[in-house]
């Protein structure tokens, strides 16, 4: 896969993502510089397909980490069984142990609960593991700090145990939504991609891709709505999610062309706003059908 650019490009089609020139030279170039990816663009683009893709690709195990507001290492990291802790304390003292071996091994590895970031550090294989750190600019300040030092050396250091250092250094992919602004140094530890809306043409192949069965008016016509869509003043733009989302609803429904009635019915696939579905609303499909008329011409 990471031979060369046009591989990436190619294994990236076979999970049905179609990955620009750009994006395949970043995969490739994480590939071979083992630096983590920082991917940030509008919700629905396909930021977090591209970890899934990339597991996919290389058969490797995905490991994702959600993140959220109040997000803490604790969590992100490891915690210690306590009912369990407790439990062998019970047992040990039921079996009269020696008042200095009771408890002697708590703080051992079978206690310890691994958490995204621990467990991408310790996975075993020959296959490192993609390991995906979602929506990291919903996460505070300090978790981001937190970070810097896991994705500088790859080693995690728990107080009762000592430092674990990586098997081998994992994918590492970063996606944000741009809700706020990721500390720049971050930034720098990764390599930078923006994924942007699809072109038509683009969206198209990706339609095609994924929903081999729909015929290729329709997906022209679902596309190019899209596209005018995107152009107007709302408050959250329809991605690549909601056209595959739209599309296999109009499918469910057993239709082949879009008209006005059938774009007034499935609004709600494509819009979760009622502002926006009012916005909707006053696109008229008349230009829908002359920019089909153009790129016809």
């Amino acid at each position: 896969m990471f031979d060369s650019i046009e591989n990436v490009q190619v294994a990236c089609e076979k999970q049905a993502y179609i990955a620009d020139k750009g994006l395949a030279t970043t995969l490739y170039l994480a590939h071979h510089l083992k630096k983590p990816i920082f991917l940030e663009g509008e919700p629905g683009v396909g930021k977090t397909e591209v970890a899934k893709v990339l597991a996919d690709a290389t058969g490797a195990k995905l490991i994702r980490l959600q993140c959220y507001e109040g997000l803490d290492a604790n969590s992100a990291l490891y915690e210690w069984n306590y009912t369990r802790q407790i439990l062998q304390l019970r047992i040990d003292e039921a079996q009269g142990r020696d008042k200095n071996e009771i408890g002697s091994d708590l703080f051992s590895d079978k206690f310890l609960l691994k958490r995204p970031l621990l467990e991408a550090i310790q996975v075993d294989g020959d296959v490192p593991p993609v390991l995906l750190i979602d929506e990291v600019d919903r996460s505070d300040s300090e978790f981001e700090a937190f970070l810097l030092e896991i994705l500088s050396d790859f080693q995690i250091t728990i107080p009762e145990i000592g430092t674990i250092q990586a098997k081998q250094i994992p994918y590492v992919v970063l996606t944000s939504n741009r809700t706020r602004e990721v500390h720049e140094a971050l930034k720098r530890r990764c390599l930078y991609q923006w994924i942007d809306y699809p072109t038509v043409e683009k969206e198209l192949a990706i339609v095609q891709a994924k929903l081999p069965q729909i015929n290729e008016h329709l997906a022209q016509q679902l596309c190019e709505m899209m596209h005018i869509w995107r152009e107007g003043d709302f408050y959250k733009k329809p991605g690549i999610a909601e056209t595959l989302d739209w599309s296999l609803a109009i499918l469910a429904l057993g239709r082949t062309q879009l008209d006005a009635e059938l774009i007034e019915e499935t609004l709600g696939c494509v819009f979760k706003f009622q502002d926006d579905i009012q916005r909707a609303r006053a696109v008229n499909l008349n230009e829908l059908e002359i920019q089909s008329d153009e790129s016809n011409q």
